[in-house]
């Protein structure tokens, strides 16, 4: 079973629900785990945005990239354009990918775009390493 690995900025929304996603599609097939640059909250735009779609992540929560070693994990995906800043170890993983989606806690108004982009391309990555 490949070990999945979804980081950005905060880990506060896009990777949340890409962890969200993974869990539900990925059951079975792939383990998940979601981090951030940066340690933050779950952002209330992104659990409405999961609610709305009759998802709960509000007892997720955000965790640090730097609790957790990169050789415990196959796949890598950053969300956010942030693989730049990732250390080196995190991108030279079996499969590394850098999304660069738009950051919904900049711009509110994109969180329905963004979740159902990051629902897309989860189900892709599923068929894809699952």
């Amino acid at each position: 079973m490949k070990r999945v690995m979804f980081v950005c900025k905060k880990n506060s929304a896009r990777s949340q629900m890409a962890d969200a996603f993974a869990n539900k599609y990925g059951a079975g097939k792939i383990t998940v785990t979601s981090s951030g640059l940066e340690k933050s909250q779950v952002n209330p735009g992104a659990i409405a945005a999961m609610d709305a779609i009759g998802m709960d992540i509000r007892n997720q929560s955000s965790n640090a990239l730097s609790e957790f070693q990169p050789e415990d994990f196959d796949v890598v995906i950053s969300l956010c354009g942030c693989g730049v800043n990732l250390p080196p170890d995190w991108v030279v993983r079996e499969v590394f990918e850098d999304w660069q989606l738009e950051d919904p806690a900049e711009k509110p108004e994109l969180f329905l775009e963004v979740r159902d982009e990051v629902e897309r391309r989860v189900k892709d990555l599923i068929d894809r390493v699952g």
